[in-house]
């Protein structure tokens, strides 16, 4: 899987985007209502996390993206690219959390192209919240346009990350330990989609996911762009949709913390 260069991005079809972003917020707007009356159902072990709401919200999207977008494809996971435009899915992200009935999982849909993301739509169920972006049309939270600002210094911050597999990744204490000595407190909240989008909206100064899914962080990175985050690949380049780890932060704090997440893997 390569990393997607953010430069130069070529313009987008815009009846395509006007299109694509009617269709996923209405989708959107549907998941919202299933995860809600459904969540908390739990789960008999060993856990299933591929529940039956995800499979439901797979094909319900599956077969309206067939209909209004006939021979762009839909990729779930990390399901090998075949094509450049397609659109990633992930229906329920954050499962263990909605098995548990925590309040914190999305949907995120986003439609790709060679550049990377192109429309992003995450839905927020608990919050009744629908976050959307298109490429050079800005970030919107139930309609209404948001931008971020530049932070000065990340002391005071809350910072996300998520673990790897249900497991500390590689350094991660000692990022822990870097951001707690520059007053900083880390957050492991079990959505990385949700996690990226917390940046967007300013509530996050940055999140730092050492390993993830694209369908889970696609749509929260075009989030992300749109409202002025940065995004970085683990050598600090600044990529659309990285390959093998992110950084997202806010201007201004992006070197400080991306200096702890090297430090923290040089060990």
């Amino acid at each position: 899987m390569n990393g997607m260069s953010v430069l130069p991005a070529r313009p987008a079809d815009q009846v395509v985007v006007s299109r694509a972003l009617e269709i996923a917020g209405r989708l959107a707007n549907d998941a919202t209502d299933v995860i809600t009356a459904t969540a908390g159902r739990g789960a008999s072990p060993p856990f299933d996390w591929v529940t039956d709401t995800g499979r439901t919200l797979e094909r319900h999207t599956r077969r309206v993206l067939a209909a209004e977008f006939p021979g762009i494809p839909v990729a779930t996971a990390d399901a090998p690219i075949r094509d450049a435009v397609r659109w990633e899915l992930a229906a329920v992200d954050g499962t263990a959390n909605y098995l548990a009935g925590l309040p914190w999982c999305a949907y995120s849909l986003a439609l790709l192209d060679a550049d990377g993301p192109v429309v992003g739509v995450v839905a927020d169920p608990y919050r009744a919240q629908i976050y959307a972006a298109a490429r050079g049309r800005g970030a919107r939270a139930n309609g209404v346009a948001f931008t971020l600002a530049d932070r000065a210094d990340a002391a005071g911050t809350i910072v996300c990350t998520e673990l790897l597999s249900g497991q500390e990744w590689p350094g991660m204490t000692a990022f822990c330990g870097f951001a707690a000595r520059a007053h900083a407190r880390v957050r492991v909240l079990g959505s990385a989609a949700l996690a990226v989008t917390e940046v967007a909206l300013g509530h996050a100064a940055a999140t730092v996911l050492h390993g993830y899914q694209r369908a889970e962080v696609a749509a929260a990175l075009a989030l992300a762009a749109e409202a002025g985050a940065e995004v970085l690949d683990p050598s600090g380049a600044s990529i659309a949709l990285p390959a093998d780890g992110l950084l997202v932060a806010a201007p201004g704090v992006t070197d400080q913390i991306l200096g702890w997440w090297l430090r923290a893997r040089l060990g």
